[in-house]
């Protein structure tokens, strides 16, 4: 899948300054306009071609030589995905919550071992033996369900696809995806992408919700169902780290090593590839219903069915654009600016020369004003960290995954104590239970974790926060709201404390009116929930 972080102000020593962010990559629409009538004629014949059968092949024994057994594959049983959602909304911390759930993604793989061996590193199989594994995650029954009840539109929640004599199309018609016209594609050969499941399903949302606090940056998925003996993709590597969860069938997946040092953990995804491009697979393997198949950003890859069965697999994806240069990105500019403001050293004028031994028509001359200008560049340079405002460039970075962040999935016991399970209603004629009743004695915390944060823009300190984000990615503004420079200090009592609940009287304001007033607001905004409904 594919996302990126959106368009924020940045600070620099109190003032605000434009920071720049990556623009979204476009993702192109080929064929869009074509008629479906056509697209049919094209695809029959290629599915009344009778489909020869995978074989065990040398080439493939090969591929797996370099991989130890634990590496190749690793065993396990797992608990069934609505048990463990209902025994995680029993956890009281919701970091651990998230942990506990990517240790069942991941099972038997320790999560730790996971980070520190595989992590960015390698791709690693689990096969599991236990077509129910990830059961109840997402289904063919539950897609057709969605085309049926929910607005699923072309090239918008929906592509349909196919990848024949090696040349990659997308067949998306305009308007909403009905299952007369969707599954005719499906027959004849094209493989279904919903590209943002967790829009529709509650499950999926639930998941990534839970997910995204634990990588600490947006956690997407992509469904795929792919009919039998047929390829929708062509050979590509992805900008995001892959989780391959498999539902129902199987499919053949080939993983290639990245081609060059240049395209190990790459900033955008890659143009679709010819075989003749990509070398001999490293990982060659089939997924059954219940394994998992993980590869990191970099790693060519694609999937096929075999003749005898359909494939449905979750590709659950995170830590697009969340590298070390991207913070740096926001870095760099602001840090420059500071330093010419209040260093003179950078506000120097350049020798009167330079453009005579400086430059690329002058990069072979061997003249020692090069390698003077040259160090007093990389002494600049080195200076140039002391200014930077790396706390003031983590915040933005909070802000961007705000903005992408899902809302969280609340569990029952969160519903009936925040503002979404109020009792307030109309009832025999008249408007009952209204007033959030927040008293002094009142015991909140924050709905989550990391469901709120505090930062600086220029003079003021705004309180960011998911609580009323959309399911539909940057379908709504990022949320804030400015906080009164006397609350700041109960707010961030308030976020520190997670996950003790507190008193509001507890809080380190003022007067009882204003400790009283900051609950009430942070209620009415989702933020916080109490002990006990009110």
């Amino acid at each position: 899948m594919s996302s990126s972080s959106s368009l924020l102000p940045g600070e620099k020593n109190g003032v605000t300054a434009a920071w720049q962010v990556a623009d979204k990559k476009k993702r192109k629409k080929e064929n869009g306009a074509n008629k479906v009538h056509t697209i049919k004629a094209q695809l029959k014949p290629e599915r009344k071609k009778k489909r020869k059968k995978l074989l065990m092949s040398p080439q493939r024994e090969e591929s797996l030589k370099g991989f130890t057994k634990d590496e190749e594959c690793a065993n396990g049983d797992g608990e069934a995905l609505d048990a463990l959602l209902a025994d995680l909304a029993n956890v009281n911390n919701s970091r651990e919550r998230a942990s506990k759930l990517f240790q069942w993604l991941v099972n038997p793989v320790p999560a730790k071992s996971f980070f520190s061996e595989t992590w960015e590193k390698k791709p690693i199989l689990v096969q599991r033996k236990n077509s129910d594994y990830y059961k109840g995650l997402f289904s063919t029954a539950e897609f057709d369900r969605m085309l049926r009840k929910e607005d699923v539109q072309y090239g918008v929640n929906l592509d349909v696809t196919s990848y024949t004599n090696g040349k990659r199309k997308t067949h998306n018609p305009a308007g909403r995806a009905l299952p007369f016209t969707v599954w005719d594609f499906y027959e004849n050969g094209c493989s279904l992408r919903l590209l943002n499941p967790q829009a529709f399903s509650s499950t999926v949302w639930n998941v990534l919700s839970i997910l995204q606090e634990y990588f600490g940056s947006m956690a997407g998925a992509n469904v795929y169902l792919t009919p039998p003996g047929t390829q929708g993709f062509a050979p590509h590597y992805d900008d995001i780290e892959a989780f391959v969860v498999q539902l129902e069938g199987k499919k053949h997946w080939r993983v290639y090593n990245p081609r060059s040092e240049d395209e190990v953990l790459p900033v955008l995804s890659s143009a679709n590839f010819n075989q003749i491009d990509i070398g001999k697979p490293i990982l060659e393997v089939v997924l059954e219903a219940g394994d998992l198949l993980y590869f990191p950003r970099g790693f060519i890859h694609q999937g096929d069915c075999l003749p005898d069965a359909h494939s449905l697999h979750v590709t659950i994806s995170s830590f697009q654009k969340n590298s070390w240069g991207d913070l740096l990105q926001k870095v760099v500019p602001v840090a420059l600016e500071i330093a010419m403001e209040e260093d003179v050293e950078f506000r120097k004028g350049l020798p009167l020369d330079y453009l005579t031994y400086m430059g690329v028509q002058n990069s072979d001359k061997a003249d020692p004003r090069r390698t003077q200008f040259l160090s007093q560049i990389q002494r600049l340079m080195k200076k140039l960290a002391t200014y930077s405002p790396v706390d003031a460039a983590v915040d933005q970075k909070a802000r961007d995954f705000f903005h992408d962040c899902l809302p969280p999935m609340l569990t029952p016991e969160e519903l009936s104590s925040s503002v979404q399970g109020a009792s307030a209603r109309w009832e025999h004629g008249q408007v009952v239970d209204v007033g959030s009743q927040i008293t002094a004695q009142t015991r909140v915390r924050v709905l989550r974790a990391g469901c709120a944060r505090l930062c600086s823009d220029g003079e003021a300190v705004n309180l960011y926060y998911t609580t009323e984000n959309s399911r539909v990615y940057h379908k709504e503004e990022l949320k804030s709201f400015e906080v009164k420079a006397e609350h700041t200090d109960a707010i961030e009592f308030l976020i520190h404390s997670y996950p003790k609940f507190l008193t509001v009287g507890s809080f380190p304001c003022d007067s009882t009116e204003d400790k009283v007033a900051l609950a009430e607001l942070l209620f009415e905004r989702g933020i916080i929930h109490t002990a006990e409904p009110l």
